[in-house]
């Protein structure tokens, strides 16, 4: 008993002490400012691409020349879905590939004046390959997604969205 009532009269003023914890610069929550708005650059209103950075011609010695991207068609699609959203849709694909390794999965809009009459949107499921070999693998190691966003402007006069690979192709239609 005799050591608690002093233990409790430390604990106390100790306590007592900490009022002046939330203004003291060792506090870290006091390190940074409150937030306060600052200026921002506005684009102007005909600007349809803001957001991309404009690039420069590069020129020069030590100029590389673009990247040519080397793409093939992915061996199977497995799963095609089409999911709307408040600005259009999303057209998921889900594939496997023939080997490990696979990257830069993309979907290829393939540009057809008969397809676009028809109102059919097709995209080829193609992915790149490292250049040296690789293993084969299980087929969920080889599995590869990728998504393309189509806009409702675009998706009015759509009746099919068709996902194309080297064995098959899946397809949805407009109900």
């Amino acid at each position: 008993m005799k050591k608690s009532i002093p233990l409790l009269m430390v604990g106390t003023l100790a306590l007592a002490a900490c009022s002046g914890w939330s203004d003291s610069r060792v506090n870290p929550t006091n390190w940074f400012g409150s937030s306060s708005p600052a200026p921002v650059e506005t684009a102007p209103a005909n600007d349809a691409n803001a957001l991309i950075p404009e690039q420069r011609e590069r020129s020069g010695v030590f100029r590389r020349p673009d990247e040519e991207l080397i793409g093939f068609p992915i061996t199977r699609v497995d799963e095609l879905r089409i999911e709307p959203t408040p600005s259009g849709a999303i057209v998921y694909a889900a594939g496997t590939a023939a080997r490990q390794g696979a990257y830069n999965a993309r979907l290829v809009k393939v540009e057809n004046p008969e397809n676009a009459q028809n109102g059919i949107v097709e995209y080829t499921f193609e992915v790149s390959y490292p250049d040296y070999a690789t293993n084969q693998g299980t087929e969920r190691s080889r599995q590869v997604t990728d998504a393309v966003n189509i806009g409702a402007k675009e998706l009015r006069s759509v009746r099919l969205v068709r996902v194309r690979a080297e064995q098959n192709a899946l397809e949805s239609r407009r109900r």
